[in-house]
């Protein structure tokens, strides 16, 4: 789709967890929040009812920022075509920070799943492609020249998927592939899927490429931080996630800067205080209600977490360290899930 084309948005599109989005962050009529993954406009929509005086959307995509004054045109909107992970960069530069709110809807658009010449899903044909930029590597180009074990690491590390070598291996076996209809039938082949099944086998290896490709877990961590830097002193963060990986970053980012770390081995001496909380008050995860779920099967796996900035400066750029691993508050970390993949981690195929 070219990026000038008027994308038509389904009657009553409502983005995922959108009241209790608004309630986390407190708005106040007059503030100035970012929707730093604009897609559709929802957030940004229900953010302007709601008496917000300057709405601020980000998205990487050319489609959404092209698409955004007529999905929401108001006055009162700022469209930025860049990626969440710059917008405390882009925000001083136009003289808009600090902000007043933040909320970031990780992952891919209801938008972009529902074009398939996008090729973020199956549901139908489309070419391989994924990437929400729309430049760089392109699904189709990654699967058929990568190897086979950085494809089965692709897989195993970001779509979680116990039987990647399989799927790695019956990929590279019926290359080429151009096509995400191609694909899922190759995973499902290789998965024994048979009808009756609970979940289709093929969805967590499309997701596997798509973060992939598009750096998704790096994004979030440097959106985690752009968004500390950004955020004034009582202003609010609000992440909707939709699977374990996102979350785990988010939940990590959250606990860390507020604070909440382990307590160590009373076998230890005592380690040096870290860096002041720069977050408090985070709430309890939220998950849809039945209701919204009768409305939106789409909101099974979202999950709403909510904090708010405290006055204590942004902490610096962490060095790594698994999530898995004991945390030390001597120092800020990495927020990064380790799956600990058995493949050797290659660099052919690259980041979109």
């Amino acid at each position: 789709m070219s990026p000038n084309a008027p994308q038509a948005i389904p009657p009553g599109h409502v983005p995922v967890l959108v009241d209790e989005v608004v309630a986390a962050l407190r708005l106040v009529p007059g503030e100035t929040l970012v929707d730093g993954t604009f897609g559709a406009g929802g957030y940004t929509r229900a953010l302007l009812g709601a008496g917000a005086g300057r709405v601020i959307g980000f998205d990487r995509d050319p489609d959404a920022i092209a698409n955004g004054p007529n999905l929401v045109p108001d006055a009162h909107l700022t469209l930025i075509e860049e990626r969440f992970s710059q917008m405390d960069r882009l925000l001083e530069e136009r003289g808009l920070s600090p902000v007043d709110g933040i909320v970031l809807d990780i992952g891919v658009s209801s938008m972009q799943l529902d074009q398939a010449e996008r090729g973020f899903a199956f549901g139908q044909d489309g070419p391989l492609d994924m990437r929400m930029s729309q430049a760089g590597l392109t699904a189709a180009e990654f699967l058929n020249e990568a190897d086979e074990a950085e494809i089965a690491r692709v897989i195993k590390e970001y779509g979680e998927e116990p039987r990647a070598r399989s799927v790695a291996r019956a990929i590279v076996a019926a290359r080429p592939l151009t096509r995400t209809a191609e694909l899922a039938a190759v995973v499902r082949k290789a998965l024994r899927h048979h009808p009756g099944m609970k979940s289709d086998p093929a969805t967590r290896t499309f997701q596997a490429i798509r973060i992939h490709l598009n750096a998704e877990l790096d994004e979030l961590e440097a959106g985690l931080r752009a968004a500390e830097r950004a955020l004034r002193p009582g202003g609010r963060l609000a992440v909707v996630t939709f699977h374990s990986l996102e979350d785990r970053i988010v939940k990590r980012f959250m606990k860390e800067r507020s604070g909440d770390l382990p307590a160590g081995s009373r076998h230890r001496p005592l380690a040096a205080a870290g860096p002041a909380p720069s977050f408090n008050e985070v709430a309890k995860p939220l998950s849809a209600s039945d209701a919204e779920l009768a409305r939106n099967p789409r909101a099974r796996s979202a999950r709403l977490r909510s904090a708010v900035r405290t006055a204590a400066p942004a902490w610096d750029q962490p060095p790594p360290v698994s999530l898995r691993s004991p945390v030390s508050p001597r120092s800020p970390t990495s927020l990064r899930s380790a799956v600990s993949p058995k493949f050797p981690r290659k660099t052919s195929g690259g980041r979109a």
